[in-house]
């Protein structure tokens, strides 16, 4: 299973949807809407283009003793590259989901198109700098063309920006993935972990459990394992949370032993990076792509001249 098709399989869950808006959005109607009316919206019509969207997810909610339904429109970015236009794609993406409305007499009150709520989760590392509103992008017109300029924005989260501080004290499932995202040591992989066995008991969890599941296994535990534990035997959260209570200690003093090499270059990755953004500004992508993909020579004369280089350019060659 990919990392985008498990990230999919987390928000096709209605328990996550729920944590998610009850988590991250933290505005006052939220306290009003009936999230035991969640249900799954298909959203497999295609553009014009024919080019099917496979990282969006569609949910409808109604709110507390109302029959209008809200629609939420979830869209998975995963791309490391920032999409400065996404505005424009949230514009003809609910477009889109009016116009299928429309022509599926689908509306729930006749002539009056129901509220769209379009959610942007970003899990890449760089920060998001691509602004929220349409009208960010348009250029200056003056005061009484822009009232016919097209209007759209949508609320972003960012899951690198939330601090483990902020997120270990929420019973949020929501929460409890972006840490799991954002882990970088083992013992609050096994703290998460023994948190969602606690949580996901209901029979009507079961392909939650198993999205977590599939998720560690492909992901943080293929990393933390170095390839040397049968991850493909695991099949169950408790078998998860079993493994790692046993072989804690024995990854401990292996990569002690080994001098764990590939963290030693990881943290001077950061700490170049941390030269270079105190003294240039944001770094553009061909910068990350040379850092990440350095050998350890390069990484130890780069950090060497960091601090004397007059541009980004002169450093890299």
């Amino acid at each position: 299973m990919s990392h985008d098709h498990a990230y999919k399989q987390f928000f096709s869950h209605p328990d996550m949807v729920k944590d998610l808006l009850q988590g991250f959005v933290h505005e006052h109607w939220i306290v009003d809407i009936d999230f035991s009316t969640l249900e799954r919206v298909n959203g497999s019509y295609i553009a014009d283009d024919l080019r099917e969207r496979a990282n969006d997810l569609i949910w409808r909610v109604k709110f507390k003793n109302k029959e209008e339904w809200l629609y939420l429109y979830l869209l998975l970015e995963f791309q490391s590259s920032i999409d400065r236009f996404m505005a424009v794609r949230l514009m003809t993406y609910v477009g889109l989901l009016y116009q299928d409305l429309i022509k599926s007499k689908q509306l729930p009150t006749p002539g009056k198109l129901p509220p769209v709520f379009p959610i942007v989760l970003y899990n890449g590392e760089r920060r998001w700098k691509a602004s929220t509103q349409l009208s960010d992008l348009i250029q200056s017109v003056p005061p009484d063309l822009a009232q016919w300029q097209p209007e759209q924005r949508y609320m972003l989260i960012e899951e690198h920006q939330f601090s483990d501080e902020e997120l270990k004290p929420l019973k949020n499932l929501a929460a409890a993935l972006f840490r799991l995202e954002n882990s970088d040591n083992v013992e609050q992989l096994a703290q998460v972990i023994g948190s969602l066995v606690k949580w996901l008991k209901k029979p009507q969890q079961d392909s939650l459990r198993q999205a977590f599941v599939e998720w560690l296994k492909q992901g943080p535990l293929q990393k933390l394992s170095h390839h040397s534990e049968p991850l493909e035997t695991l099949n169950d959260l408790h078998e998860v949370q079993q493994m790692l209570s046993k072989r804690v200690d024995q990854w401990v003093k292996q990569w002690k032993s080994e001098g764990y090499q590939e963290g030693v270059a990881k943290g001077e990755v950061n700490a170049l990076r941390l030269v270079l953004q105190s003294r240039f500004g944001d770094l553009p992508s061909w910068v990350d792509e040379k850092l990440i993909h350095a050998d350890q020579s390069s990484l130890n004369r780069w950090l060497l001249r960091a601090s004397h280089v007059d541009n980004l350019e002169s450093l890299f060659k």
